[in-house]
């Protein structure tokens, strides 16, 4: 039950991330979903290196969880707006 509410928390972390940040994004509702987890993940290894969560059991918030999603979404646009700028031309 516990991966359940993980998942539905992950698609609404995910939801508003995306809503947040203007442009094109990837994926599907799959792919928020994984996308709100990965930042509230994010979120809470950056708060326990800074020293916010001193107990392993206190986790981010869902701010906490958006802002990290956002930078998960920026860093996954740095690297696909590179990828896609580096294609061969062709002469017509």
């Amino acid at each position: 039950m516990h991966i359940l509410v993980m998942l539905i928390i992950g698609l609404i972390v995910g939801a508003l991330a995306k809503l947040l940040m203007p442009g094109r994004d990837p994926g599907g509702i799959i792919i928020t979903m994984l996308l709100g987890v990965a930042g509230s993940f994010v979120a809470g290894l950056i708060g326990r290196a800074v020293g916010w969560y001193r107990e392993p059991s206190s986790g981010p918030g869902i701010i906490a969880s958006v802002i990290g999603a956002m930078l998960l979404l920026f860093i996954y646009r740095l690297i696909i707006g590179r990828r896609g700028t580096t294609g061969t031309r062709t002469a017509v």
